[in-house]
């Protein structure tokens, strides 16, 4: 069996990612953005994407945790002291849950989504950027 080099073993895991997601979140889908923490300079932030997925047999809806399978697509890494609270996203100026959820949307979808997800400026939208829909909560 032969070894992957380190950067084939990374595109490996980020591809691996990315089909979860993918098998997560489908175009037109809301991910949550929970703000865990603003650093002192307002300069960068950590930020968790959630959704919630059908629960089983019309049980309640089970909450998914996307920050990890998210941060591995997007190229940013995990914050916190167990590395588990939010992604950490610089700058300040605009709403960053927004472009992060941007920034998933064309990660997962590159090339766009096979069919519209809706409309922008009055046309049929398939930009990936624009294919979830953000909630802050």
């Amino acid at each position: 069996m032969a070894t992957l080099t380190k950067a084939a073993q990374k595109a490996a895991d980020i591809e691996e990612s990315r089909q979860t997601l993918l098998r997560w979140l489908k175009p037109g889908d809301v991910v949550y953005t929970v703000l865990r923490h603003v650093a002192r300079s307002g300069m960068s932030r950590r930020i968790d994407l959630y959704t919630f997925a059908p629960g089983e047999g019309g049980g309640p809806p089970v909450k998914l945790w996307l920050s990890w399978h998210a941060a591995r697509v997007m190229g940013y890494r995990l914050g916190g002291k167990s590395g588990d609270d939010g992604i950490v996203v610089g700058g300040c100026g605009m709403d960053m849950g927004f472009h992060l959820v941007y920034t998933l949307g064309a990660r997962l979808w590159p090339d766009g989504t096979p069919e519209p997800h809706g409309r922008r400026n009055g046309e049929p939208d398939s930009d990936g950027g624009y294919a979830l829909r953000q909630e802050w909560i």
